[in-house]
Protein backbone atom coordinates (compact mmCIF):
# COMPACT_ATOMS: atom_id res chain seq x y z
CA UNK A 1 0.00 0.00 0.00
CA UNK A 2 1.48 3.19 -1.05
CA UNK A 3 0.33 6.84 -1.72
CA UNK A 4 -1.17 10.08 -0.11
CA UNK A 5 -3.54 8.25 1.60
CA UNK A 6 -4.12 8.20 5.64
CA UNK A 7 -5.13 5.26 7.83
CA UNK A 8 -5.55 4.94 11.83
CA UNK A 9 -4.27 2.83 14.52
CA UNK A 10 -6.42 1.10 17.26
CA UNK A 11 -4.82 -0.16 20.26
CA UNK A 12 -6.13 -2.25 22.93
CA UNK A 13 -4.00 -2.86 26.29
CA UNK A 14 -4.86 -5.96 27.47
CA UNK A 15 -3.18 -8.04 30.89
CA UNK A 16 -1.25 -10.19 28.27
CA UNK A 17 -1.15 -8.43 24.93
CA UNK A 18 -1.49 -5.23 23.12
CA UNK A 19 -3.79 -6.10 20.08
CA UNK A 20 -4.02 -3.56 16.99
CA UNK A 21 -6.32 -3.11 14.03
CA UNK A 22 -6.17 -0.62 10.97
CA UNK A 23 -8.75 1.43 9.00
CA UNK A 24 -8.51 3.51 6.50
CA UNK A 25 -10.07 6.73 5.37
CA UNK A 26 -13.44 5.87 4.81
CA UNK A 27 -13.49 3.60 8.10
CA UNK A 28 -13.20 0.35 6.59
CA UNK A 29 -10.68 -2.48 8.15
CA UNK A 30 -7.53 -2.82 6.40
CA UNK A 31 -5.89 -6.11 7.25
CA UNK A 32 -5.77 -8.61 10.45
CA UNK A 33 -6.13 -7.80 14.05
CA UNK A 34 -2.31 -8.63 15.25
CA UNK A 35 -0.97 -8.81 18.59
CA UNK A 36 2.37 -8.33 20.12
CA UNK A 37 3.28 -8.99 24.36
CA UNK A 38 1.89 -6.03 26.73
CA UNK A 39 4.34 -6.66 29.69
CA UNK A 40 2.10 -4.58 31.65
CA UNK A 41 3.79 -5.93 34.87
CA UNK A 42 6.94 -4.47 33.52
CA UNK A 43 5.80 -1.15 34.18
CA UNK A 44 4.86 1.95 31.95
CA UNK A 45 8.23 2.47 29.69
CA UNK A 46 8.36 -1.73 28.75
CA UNK A 47 4.56 -1.39 28.00
CA UNK A 48 5.06 2.12 26.17
CA UNK A 49 7.71 0.47 24.08
CA UNK A 50 5.34 -2.69 23.23
CA UNK A 51 2.82 -0.17 22.01
CA UNK A 52 5.47 1.45 19.40
CA UNK A 53 6.09 -2.05 18.70
CA UNK A 54 2.45 -2.65 18.01
CA UNK A 55 2.28 0.36 15.81
CA UNK A 56 5.47 -0.40 13.56
CA UNK A 57 4.18 -4.07 13.41
CA UNK A 58 1.02 -2.98 12.31
CA UNK A 59 2.48 -0.88 9.41
CA UNK A 60 4.85 -3.63 8.58
CA UNK A 61 1.89 -5.98 7.92
CA UNK A 62 0.16 -3.55 5.66
CA UNK A 63 3.20 -2.21 3.73
CA UNK A 64 3.04 1.27 5.62
CA UNK A 65 5.21 3.47 6.81
CA UNK A 66 4.60 5.88 10.31
CA UNK A 67 4.57 8.66 7.99
CA UNK A 68 0.91 7.01 6.88
CA UNK A 69 -0.57 7.27 10.06
CA UNK A 70 -3.38 10.28 10.81
CA UNK A 71 -4.21 9.28 13.88
CA UNK A 72 -4.02 6.46 16.63
CA UNK A 73 -6.85 5.62 19.26
CA UNK A 74 -5.82 3.85 21.86
CA UNK A 75 -7.60 2.04 25.52
CA UNK A 76 -5.81 1.57 28.77
CA UNK A 77 -7.65 -0.72 31.87
CA UNK A 78 -7.42 2.23 34.22
CA UNK A 79 -9.25 5.81 34.47
CA UNK A 80 -7.71 8.28 32.42
CA UNK A 81 -8.11 12.38 31.30
CA UNK A 82 -6.62 14.27 28.50
CA UNK A 83 -4.52 11.89 27.80
CA UNK A 84 -3.03 11.30 31.52
CA UNK A 85 -3.37 7.73 33.72
CA UNK A 86 -5.46 9.16 36.98
CA UNK A 87 -5.39 5.80 38.79
CA UNK A 88 -3.16 2.60 37.96
CA UNK A 89 -6.13 0.13 38.25
CA UNK A 90 -4.42 -2.71 35.97
CA UNK A 91 -1.31 -1.10 35.57
CA UNK A 92 1.76 -0.53 36.90
CA UNK A 93 2.19 2.69 39.61
CA UNK A 94 4.19 3.98 37.40
CA UNK A 95 1.68 4.87 34.57
CA UNK A 96 -0.30 7.12 37.14
CA UNK A 97 0.75 10.75 36.21
CA UNK A 98 2.13 10.03 32.49
CA UNK A 99 1.22 12.06 29.86
CA UNK A 100 0.59 8.90 27.39
CA UNK A 101 -0.53 11.15 24.58
CA UNK A 102 2.44 13.67 24.44
CA UNK A 103 4.55 10.63 24.59
CA UNK A 104 3.18 8.70 22.25
CA UNK A 105 3.41 11.73 19.63
CA UNK A 106 6.65 12.87 20.30
CA UNK A 107 7.85 9.16 19.12
CA UNK A 108 5.30 8.20 16.39
CA UNK A 109 4.40 11.79 15.24
CA UNK A 110 0.51 11.80 14.69
CA UNK A 111 -2.18 12.71 17.21
CA UNK A 112 -3.17 9.95 19.77
CA UNK A 113 -6.75 9.66 21.53
CA UNK A 114 -7.19 7.52 25.07
CA UNK A 115 -9.92 6.30 26.74
CA UNK A 116 -10.34 3.20 29.00
CA UNK A 117 -11.41 -0.39 28.02
CA UNK A 118 -15.02 -0.35 29.01
CA UNK A 119 -15.24 3.05 26.33
CA UNK A 120 -13.18 1.34 23.71
CA UNK A 121 -15.37 -2.43 23.63
CA UNK A 122 -18.77 -0.21 23.34
CA UNK A 123 -16.99 1.79 20.14
CA UNK A 124 -16.28 -1.34 18.86
CA UNK A 125 -19.51 -2.91 19.38
CA UNK A 126 -20.58 0.25 17.45
CA UNK A 127 -18.58 -0.22 14.51
CA UNK A 128 -19.35 -3.59 13.94
CA UNK A 129 -22.65 -2.45 13.40
CA UNK A 130 -22.49 0.13 10.40
CA UNK A 131 -26.26 0.10 9.94
CA UNK A 132 -27.46 1.42 13.10
CA UNK A 133 -26.79 5.33 13.69
CA UNK A 134 -28.81 5.43 17.20
CA UNK A 135 -26.76 5.48 20.91
CA UNK A 136 -25.42 2.33 22.14
CA UNK A 137 -24.63 0.89 25.88
CA UNK A 138 -22.95 -1.66 26.32
CA UNK A 139 -22.17 -3.76 29.92
CA UNK A 140 -19.84 -6.12 30.33
CA UNK A 141 -19.09 -8.61 33.16
CA UNK A 142 -15.90 -10.30 33.71
CA UNK A 143 -13.52 -9.63 36.38
CA UNK A 144 -15.47 -6.43 36.99
CA UNK A 145 -17.84 -4.76 35.21
CA UNK A 146 -17.37 -2.86 32.60
CA UNK A 147 -19.01 -0.75 29.97
CA UNK A 148 -19.87 2.25 27.88
CA UNK A 149 -22.02 4.69 25.86
CA UNK A 150 -21.57 5.54 22.31
CA UNK A 151 -23.61 8.36 20.81
CA UNK A 152 -25.28 8.98 17.81
CA UNK A 153 -22.77 8.98 15.15
CA UNK A 154 -20.33 6.61 16.77
CA UNK A 155 -18.63 9.05 19.32
CA UNK A 156 -17.71 8.10 22.59
CA UNK A 157 -19.64 10.34 25.76
CA UNK A 158 -16.51 10.43 28.30
CA UNK A 159 -18.00 12.93 30.95
CA UNK A 160 -16.26 16.29 31.44
CA UNK A 161 -12.99 13.99 32.99
CA UNK A 162 -13.35 10.97 30.98
CA UNK A 163 -14.76 9.16 34.20
CA UNK A 164 -18.58 8.70 32.92
CA UNK A 165 -20.36 5.44 32.57
CA UNK A 166 -18.74 3.15 35.75
CA UNK A 167 -21.42 1.21 35.23
CA UNK A 168 -20.26 -1.72 37.85
CA UNK A 169 -20.66 0.76 40.73
CA UNK A 170 -23.98 2.11 40.87
CA UNK A 171 -26.04 0.95 43.97
CA UNK A 172 -28.86 -1.92 43.57
CA UNK A 173 -31.29 -2.44 46.63
CA UNK A 174 -30.05 -6.28 46.63
CA UNK A 175 -29.11 -8.09 50.14
CA UNK A 176 -27.47 -10.89 51.20
CA UNK A 177 -29.04 -13.86 53.09
CA UNK A 178 -28.26 -11.85 56.40
CA UNK A 179 -29.40 -8.08 55.20
CA UNK A 180 -26.05 -7.24 54.96
CA UNK A 181 -25.26 -5.34 51.47
CA UNK A 182 -22.02 -6.89 49.80
CA UNK A 183 -18.51 -5.77 49.74
CA UNK A 184 -17.41 -4.07 46.41
CA UNK A 185 -13.79 -3.96 45.13
CA UNK A 186 -13.87 -0.41 45.09
CA UNK A 187 -14.47 0.01 49.13
CA UNK A 188 -18.06 0.58 49.12
CA UNK A 189 -21.01 -1.06 49.45
CA UNK A 190 -24.12 -2.11 47.42
CA UNK A 191 -22.54 -2.01 44.05
CA UNK A 192 -24.58 -3.73 41.17
CA UNK A 193 -20.67 -4.86 40.53
CA UNK A 194 -20.56 -6.61 43.61
CA UNK A 195 -23.37 -9.13 42.19
CA UNK A 196 -22.40 -9.00 38.32
CA UNK A 197 -18.80 -10.10 37.76
CA UNK A 198 -16.44 -12.80 38.47
CA UNK A 199 -15.49 -11.79 41.84
CA UNK A 200 -19.25 -11.94 42.82
CA UNK A 201 -19.87 -15.07 41.58
CA UNK A 202 -16.87 -16.33 43.70
CA UNK A 203 -18.87 -14.85 46.60
CA UNK A 204 -21.75 -15.91 46.23
CA UNK A 205 -20.38 -19.65 45.65
CA UNK A 206 -18.94 -19.69 48.59
CA UNK A 207 -21.93 -18.20 50.37
CA UNK A 208 -24.00 -21.18 48.97
CA UNK A 209 -21.68 -24.21 49.39
CA UNK A 210 -21.94 -23.16 53.01
CA UNK A 211 -25.45 -24.38 53.12
CA UNK A 212 -26.91 -27.86 54.26
CA UNK A 213 -28.80 -27.54 50.33
CA UNK A 214 -25.83 -28.37 48.68
CA UNK A 215 -23.40 -30.71 51.08
CA UNK A 216 -23.32 -32.70 48.47
CA UNK A 217 -23.19 -30.74 45.06
CA UNK A 218 -20.09 -31.48 42.93
CA UNK A 219 -18.34 -28.17 43.57
CA UNK A 220 -18.15 -29.64 47.58
CA UNK A 221 -16.11 -32.86 46.59
CA UNK A 222 -12.71 -30.95 46.34
CA UNK A 223 -10.42 -28.51 47.88
CA UNK A 224 -9.85 -26.23 45.24
CA UNK A 225 -9.93 -22.63 45.56
CA UNK A 226 -13.04 -20.98 45.72
CA UNK A 227 -11.86 -19.06 42.11
CA UNK A 228 -11.70 -22.47 40.79
CA UNK A 229 -14.74 -23.63 41.64
CA UNK A 230 -16.41 -20.51 40.27
CA UNK A 231 -14.58 -20.83 36.84
CA UNK A 232 -16.65 -23.79 36.48
CA UNK A 233 -20.09 -22.41 37.17
CA UNK A 234 -20.76 -21.37 33.64
CA UNK A 235 -20.11 -24.82 32.07
CA UNK A 236 -22.01 -26.54 35.15
CA UNK A 237 -24.93 -24.18 34.16
CA UNK A 238 -25.08 -25.09 30.42
CA UNK A 239 -25.05 -29.23 31.85
CA UNK A 240 -28.13 -28.23 33.63
CA UNK A 241 -26.86 -27.71 37.08
CA UNK A 242 -29.22 -26.55 39.75
CA UNK A 243 -27.09 -24.62 41.66
CA UNK A 244 -25.01 -22.81 39.03
CA UNK A 245 -28.44 -21.56 37.31
CA UNK A 246 -29.69 -20.29 40.24
CA UNK A 247 -26.81 -18.66 41.03
CA UNK A 248 -26.96 -17.33 37.37
CA UNK A 249 -30.28 -16.45 38.01
CA UNK A 250 -30.18 -14.45 40.38
CA UNK A 251 -27.41 -11.93 38.81
CA UNK A 252 -28.95 -12.03 35.68
CA UNK A 253 -32.10 -10.58 37.53
CA UNK A 254 -29.98 -8.25 39.37
CA UNK A 255 -28.12 -6.95 36.37
CA UNK A 256 -31.74 -6.13 34.23
CA UNK A 257 -32.91 -3.78 37.31
CA UNK A 258 -29.40 -1.90 37.13
CA UNK A 259 -29.40 -1.75 32.92
CA UNK A 260 -33.20 -0.26 33.68
CA UNK A 261 -31.79 2.60 35.62
CA UNK A 262 -29.09 3.12 33.23
CA UNK A 263 -31.81 3.36 30.35
CA UNK A 264 -33.90 5.51 32.78
CA UNK A 265 -30.56 7.98 32.55
CA UNK A 266 -29.31 7.62 28.88
CA UNK A 267 -32.25 6.09 26.82
CA UNK A 268 -29.82 4.31 24.81
CA UNK A 269 -32.36 2.82 22.48
CA UNK A 270 -29.82 -0.63 22.07
CA UNK A 271 -27.86 -2.33 24.39
CA UNK A 272 -25.71 -4.22 24.59
CA UNK A 273 -24.19 -7.31 26.46
CA UNK A 274 -20.28 -8.51 26.46
CA UNK A 275 -18.30 -10.82 28.48
CA UNK A 276 -17.71 -14.32 28.41
CA UNK A 277 -21.59 -15.65 28.82
CA UNK A 278 -21.97 -14.27 25.67
CA UNK A 279 -20.58 -17.27 24.33
CA UNK A 280 -22.34 -19.64 26.20
CA UNK A 281 -25.17 -22.36 25.15
CA UNK A 282 -27.23 -21.07 28.11
CA UNK A 283 -27.24 -17.15 26.84
CA UNK A 284 -30.58 -16.93 25.61
CA UNK A 285 -31.59 -18.07 28.99
CA UNK A 286 -29.58 -15.46 30.69
CA UNK A 287 -30.45 -12.91 28.62
CA UNK A 288 -34.26 -13.71 29.73
CA UNK A 289 -33.08 -13.80 33.23
CA UNK A 290 -31.46 -10.05 32.25
CA UNK A 291 -35.06 -8.52 30.90
CA UNK A 292 -37.16 -10.22 34.16
CA UNK A 293 -34.74 -7.95 35.86
CA UNK A 294 -35.25 -5.31 33.35
CA UNK A 295 -39.01 -5.32 33.20
CA UNK A 296 -39.93 -5.46 36.99
CA UNK A 297 -37.72 -1.88 37.35
CA UNK A 298 -38.11 -0.03 33.98
CA UNK A 299 -41.42 1.99 33.23
CA UNK A 300 -43.12 0.51 29.94
CA UNK A 301 -42.57 3.13 27.92
CA UNK A 302 -38.58 1.71 28.34
CA UNK A 303 -40.09 -1.61 26.77
CA UNK A 304 -42.12 -0.33 23.90
CA UNK A 305 -43.62 2.41 22.08
CA UNK A 306 -47.55 3.82 24.10
CA UNK A 307 -48.31 5.17 20.38
CA UNK A 308 -47.04 1.91 18.40
CA UNK A 309 -46.79 -1.01 20.50
CA UNK A 310 -44.76 -2.98 17.99
CA UNK A 311 -41.85 -0.85 18.13
CA UNK A 312 -39.50 -1.56 20.86
CA UNK A 313 -37.60 0.87 22.30
CA UNK A 314 -34.67 -0.59 23.97
CA UNK A 315 -33.43 -3.15 22.27
CA UNK A 316 -30.96 -5.78 23.87
CA UNK A 317 -28.18 -7.78 21.83
CA UNK A 318 -25.15 -9.76 22.24
CA UNK A 319 -21.93 -8.75 22.15
CA UNK A 320 -20.38 -9.15 18.15
CA UNK A 321 -16.98 -7.45 18.42
CA UNK A 322 -14.95 -10.65 19.33
CA UNK A 323 -11.47 -10.30 20.94
CA UNK A 324 -10.82 -7.52 18.23
CA UNK A 325 -13.57 -5.03 18.86
CA UNK A 326 -11.84 -2.56 21.30
CA UNK A 327 -8.53 -2.00 18.96
CA UNK A 328 -11.33 -1.44 16.58
CA UNK A 329 -13.62 0.44 18.50
CA UNK A 330 -10.14 2.69 18.76
CA UNK A 331 -9.46 2.56 15.22
CA UNK A 332 -13.13 4.15 14.03
CA UNK A 333 -12.70 6.67 17.11
CA UNK A 334 -9.27 7.99 16.16
CA UNK A 335 -10.56 8.13 12.25
CA UNK A 336 -13.62 9.93 13.14
CA UNK A 337 -11.47 12.33 15.30
CA UNK A 338 -8.76 12.72 13.01
CA UNK A 339 -9.58 12.26 9.81
CA UNK A 340 -10.48 15.30 7.68
CA UNK A 341 -13.75 16.46 7.29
Amino acid sequence: MSGTKKYFAGLDIGGTTIKSMLVDEQGEVVGEMLEVRSHVDEGFRRTFEQLIAAVDALCEANGLSRDQLAGVGLDVPAPSCDGVIWSKANLAQDWVGVNIAKEFEAVIGVPLYMTNDGNAAAAGEYAVRPDYEGSLLMAAPGTGLAGGLVLPGGRIYEGANGLSLEVGHNSVPFREDDGSLPQCTCGQVGCVEAWVSLMALRRRLGLELEKEKWAGHVLNQDDAPIGEKAFRLRDLAQDGDELSIEIFKQQGFIFGHALADLARLFDPGLIVIGGGLAESSFRDQYLEWIMEGFESRAWPIYLRSPIDPEQVTTDFQWASGGDSAAALGMAFEAQMMFGEG
